[in-house]
C-alpha cells in the first residue's frame, strides 16, 4: 500500500469515527487500518492521531493531512470520471443507495433494462432510510423522497410526490365518513416512522391559505410504506402516505380517500442526489433512464391513482 492510499484510509477513519467502523466499510480487520496508520506515521515522520483504547483525536499535523487527503481523493476521483468519458461503452460499478420501496418499485425495473444495453456496468444498489455519505461510502446515486439536508451533494429534482389520507371501506363503515380534518385527527392511524422522521401530522391549508398542523392519533407506526398499507387495507387505521407508494389499492377498491376537500401540501418530492456535477457516463445514462422510466412531468405512480387532480387541492 502506497501514501496516497494510506492517507485515503486515514480519511475514512476519521470520516466514519473510528477504526472499526473504517475496517467494516472495507471489510478487512481492524488490525490492518492501525498496522497502515502507523505506516503512514513512519513515512512522514509525524504523529497524525492521539489514540487512546477507545477513541482517538487528531494531531494538529494530523487535520491537515486529513484536509489534503480529502483533496486527494477528489482529484483521484475526478481523474477516474474524466478517463471513464472518454469510453464509447459505460462500464465499471455504479453504486446507488435508496428507500426499499423506491429500489423495488422504480429503481430495480430501470436497472434490469440498463444492465442489459450495458453488460460492462455493474451495479451495487444499496435499500434502507439511513442516509449515507455519499462521498465517504463511495456511492455515486442516491434517490430519496423529501427535500435533500447535505448542501455539498448536487440534488436534481426528478418528480413531485403528492400526500393522499387513504382508509378501507371496512374501516369507514366501522367509524364512519369523517366530516373534519378534527374527526380524523380522533380515529385510529398508521403512520411511518424512522430514527430521523416520523409522520404523525396532517400538514395542510385551511380555507384562509394559512398553514395548519393535526395531530393524528398513532396507533400503529413502521419504517415500510407497503406494510403500514397492509395495515390500512385491514380495516383497523387510516393513514396518510405519499402517492408513490400506491399501485392499484385505490382504482380495486381496497382505498378510498378520506376528505378529498382538504388542501394537502406536497411531501417534498423525489430527487436524485450525488456529489459531482461532472458525471461519469454511466452514471449519467442511469439517470436519465430513471427519468424517463418515471415520467416527466407527471411521474408514473399518478397514473395509477383515479382522478388524482381533483383530489386535495385549493378549493
Amino acid at each position: 500500500m502506497d501514501t496516497t492510499s494510506r492517507l485515503i484510509m486515514l480519511l475514512e477513519v476519521v470520516e466514519q469515527g473510528s477504526f472499526s467502523k473504517a475496517a467494516a466499510m472495507r471489510n478487512i480487520d481492524r488490525s490492518v487500518i492501525s498496522k497502515q496508520i502507523s505506516k503512514l506515521e513512519d513515512e512522514l515522520g509525524v504523529r497524525l492521531l492521539n489514540r487512546t483504547t477507545r477513541s482517538f483525536s487528531l494531531t494538529a499535523a494530523g487535520a491537515e493531512m486529513v484536509k489534503k487527503a480529502r483533496d486527494l481523493r477528489m482529484l483521484l476521483t475526478d481523474t477516474v470520471q474524466l478517463a471513464e468519458n472518454y469510453h464509447q461503452e459505460p462500464r465499471g460499478l455504479l453504486r446507488i443507495a435508496t428507500s426499499h420501496t423506491l429500489g423495488r418499485r422504480y429503481i430495480q425495473p430501470v436497472i434490469n433494462d440498463f444492465q442489459k444495453r450495458f453488460p460492462q456496468v455493474n451495479v451495487d444498489m444499496r435499500l434502507g432510510d439511513r442516509p449515507v455519505d455519499m462521498i465517504s461510502e463511495g456511492f455515486d446515486l442516491a434517490f430519496r423522497i423529501g427535500e435533500p439536508r447535505d448542501s455539498s451533494l448536487i440534488a436534481r429534482k426528478i418528480a413531485r410526490n403528492r400526500m393522499l389520507l387513504l382508509a378501507s371501506p371496512e374501516f369507514i363503515a366501522t367509524y364512519g365518513n369523517p366530516k373534519s380534518i378534527e374527526e380524523l385527527g380522533q380515529l385510529p392511524a398508521a403512520t411511518y416512522a424512522t430514527s430521523h422522521t416520523r409522520l404523525d401530522t396532517i400538514n395542510y391549508i385551511n380555507a384562509e391559505g394559512e398553514e395548519c398542523e393535526q395531530v393524528i392519533n398513532a396507533v400503529y407506526t413502521s419504517n415500510d410504506g407497503e406494510v403500514i398499507l397492509d395495515k390500512v387495507i385491514s380495516g383497523t387505521a387510516f393513514c396518510l402516505v405519499p402517492a408513490f407508494l400506491i399501485e392499484n389499492e385505490i382504482s380495486d377498491g381496497l382505498l378510498t380517500p378520506l376528505l378529498p376537500d382538504v388542501n394537502l401540501p406536497d411531501y417534498g418530492a423525489m430527487y436524485a442526489l450525488y456529489p459531482h456535477r461532472d458525471l461519469p457516463v454511466r452514471t449519467r445514462l442511469l439517470l436519465d433512464a430513471v427519468r424517463h422510466y418515471i415520467g416527466e412531468p407527471v411521474p408514473r405512480w399518478e397514473l395509477n391513482i383515479p382522478e388524482l387532480d381533483s383530489l386535495y387541492k385549493p378549493q
